[in-house]
């Protein structure tokens, strides 16, 4: 056969067309990233600084003040890099927790009966939204530092934990070998409960039959393990953080500027959540409240059975995009000294190296990973409830 015909059909068929239309596409566009980047290296080695990943081995030279892994002035910029997205991770995630829980309060206070409720939580949630996210995170940076005490005058909780204008002081646990028993307890717990809540799930089915789950779930992963901790004879110790000149030693810290950034990101995202939960409860029909009031079940027992497992399918879609938005905007964090991944490889270690190039390329990578991990992660929870139609 004549390749000119058989190419003719082939385009003249609409499926091969739409597959050839696009595999030009991707190449063309590969094509135009590889000429920038090939343009990119080019131009570096051109003035002398070529492209080159090798710094991450030098000694970083700066001081982090909140790390969850060992770090000193001495570690390399890649384990700076670490900390980094440690440090935003935990942000992100502490955030997204908060945010969830107050967005969900929120939407459900928005349409309560009780006026004064009702006008309090749309007050909040129409100031919240109208100002920019940064004005939050530094206004409460300002309160968090000019309204706690200085150390030498530090609140005291019980003598162990200490409440200060540079942190929250906290006694720091020392596991011991036999904590490994309690740990184990506890993820027994977890993979118990997930088990019984879908074994509780097909028996109400089956029979109608109702456990109390929660209670048992609780038991499982916290009460067994407690219990545990004293029988074995507590296998944690603490170290108690002490006054020494001007500062608090030993123990474990909370820094003002992560409470600020996790406060201030959760309650701007809260405001929009909330929203979302109120439209999505709206969406359900109310006939469904008043089937399930008709058979007895309380307000309480109707919304987390009836309305709310219906309303997550309209709130997950754009719940995903709100808990995308807190992880990048955590971006800011530099604007009160919180050291995440753009104050410690996209900034310090950017200004002592002069690796622009490389240093925005994580950063961009680090970003678009986590963007792609939340996406993921909501992904798989979405089609676990959407409407499955028959």
């Amino acid at each position: 056969m004549d390749p000119k015909v058989s190419l003719s059909r082939l385009w003249r068929d609409e499926h091969s067309r739409s597959v050839i239309i696009q595999v030009l596409a991707v190449v063309l566009i590969f094509g135009l990233f590889a000429y920038l980047v090939r343009n990119a290296i080019v131009n570096l080695e051109a003035i002398g600084k070529g492209f080159s990943f090798g710094y991450l081995q030098e000694p970083a030279s700066y001081d982090i003040n909140q790390h969850l892994i060992e770090y000193t002035s001495r570690s390399t910029h890649f384990r700076a890099m670490l900390v980094g997205i440690l440090n935003t991770l935990l942000v992100a995630v502490s955030g997204i927790v908060l945010a969830t829980v107050l967005g969900f309060s929120l939407g459900v206070l928005r349409l309560s009966k009780n006026l004064l409720a009702n006008k309090l939580a749309h007050i909040y949630i129409d100031y919240v939204r109208n100002v920019p996210v940064l004005l939050h995170i530094l206004l409460v940076y300002g309160i968090i530092v000019n309204t706690l005490p200085v150390p030498r005058e530090a609140q005291s909780l019980g003598d162990i934990a200490f409440l200060t204008n540079r942190g929250f002081f906290l006694p720091k646990p020392i596991f011991e070998p036999l904590f490994l028993v309690i740990l184990g307890l506890f993820t027994a717990g977890i993979v118990f409960t997930i088990w019984f809540r879908r074994y509780a799930a097909d028996i109400q089915r089956k029979t109608g039959e109702h456990y109390p789950v929660f209670w048992i779930s609780l038991g499982a992963i916290l009460g067994i393990p407690f219990v545990s901790y004293f029988l074995i004879g507590g296998p944690i110790t603490f170290e108690i953080p002490a006054l020494t000149g001007f500062n608090f030693s030993g123990g474990m810290v909370i820094r003002p500027e992560f409470t600020a950034l996790w406060i201030a990101l959760s309650l701007y995202t809260a405001a929009f959540i909330a929203e979302i939960v109120r439209a999505g409860i709206i969406s359900v029909n109310y006939g469904q409240t008043e089937a399930s009031l008709a058979l007895g079940i309380n307000h309480g027992r109707t919304l987390n059975l009836v309305v709310i497992p219906q309303a997550l399918r309209v709130i997950v879609p754009p719940l995903t995009s709100q808990y995308l938005n807190l992880a990048k905007n955590s971006s800011l964090a530099i604007a009160i000294g919180y050291m995440d991944i753009v104050a410690t490889i996209g900034g310090i270690t950017l200004n002592q190296t002069g690796r622009e190039m490389e240093c925005m390329i994580i950063v961009l990578l680090l970003y678009l990973s986590l963007s792609l991990l939340i996406s993921f992660a909501m992904n798989i929870y979405n089609k676990r409830i959407r409407l499955v139609e028959r």
